[in-house]
């Protein structure tokens, strides 16, 4: 897509968001369900797969390495320097022979190429290395869109005495969104960071993150989200 038709389709959107938003204000959406006490960053499918280039999974390379990496090394940093619990998702398939009668890819390969991501190429679904997980960090695999699905995510974070998540990753339109969604169904007060979200179809990302804030969790950038990570740490210090 050229930058005219990228600048074309920003502005149709932002035509669109802005008509949407009265109709959405006017019936009593938008709300917001805001920061809680103690978040975990949950960081969707920044995987190999997904975060370079060759792969049928491959995002927008140029918002990956300009926005989502770097975004998201600002956030370990925070996070990290803050002892606060991280979780990397990825995703991968044991059995992928489309033709089995048994699979963990379920009815997905249907639709999509799940069956490409194989869990014997772990260079595949392992976590990109810029901002490979340290010590302390627990990585998840999961088989549905959704981190929560399946998983024992909600468990752990509970057990964390967690109440906020602080969702990163990829696509904006499928894994990051449903986990947006379920986490807010599990009673987590659910993140968006606007700047860590990325997708491969243009304008999904902008799409969805509109939809997200309207019914789902606050959308934030990622010095929003970091000022508030100090702002926990301030605190803390502040009450020692």
């Amino acid at each position: 897509m050229s930058d005219v038709d990228a600048k074309e389709l920003d502005r149709l959107l932002q035509q669109a968001f802005d008509t949407a938003s009265k109709l959405y204000q006017e019936r009593g959406f938008q709300r917001r369900v805001g920061f809680g006490k103690r978040p975990a960053l949950v960081s969707v499918d920044l995987a190999n797969a997904w975060t370079r280039p060759g792969n049928p999974f491959t995002c927008d390379q140029e918002k990956m390495d300009n926005e989502i990496i770097p975004g998201m090394q600002k956030l370990l940093k925070a996070f990290r320097a803050a002892g606060l619990p991280v979780i990397h998702v990825t995703t991968a398939y044991e059995i992928t022979d489309r033709n089995a009668e048994f699979t963990d890819m379920g009815l997905w390969h249907n639709k999509i190429p799940v069956d490409v991501v194989n869990l014997k190429d772990t260079n595949l679904w392992a976590i990109d290395s810029r901002i490979a997980p340290i010590e302390g960090e627990y990585t998840l695999l999961k088989k549905r869109a959704s981190a929560f699905h399946g998983t024992e995510l909600g468990g752990i974070l509970r057990a964390g005495g967690v109440d906020t998540i602080l969702v990163t990753g990829v696509t904006a339109c499928a894994c990051v969104r449903q986990t947006v969604c379920d986490g807010l169904a599990d009673g987590f007060r659910p993140i968006a960071v606007r700047d860590c979200i990325g997708d491969r179809v243009p304008g999904a990302v902008a799409w969805n993150l509109f939809d997200i804030d309207a019914k789902f969790g606050d959308v934030h950038s990622s010095d929003e989200c970091v000022a508030y990570i100090n702002g926990l740490a301030k605190a803390s210090l502040a009450a020692e």
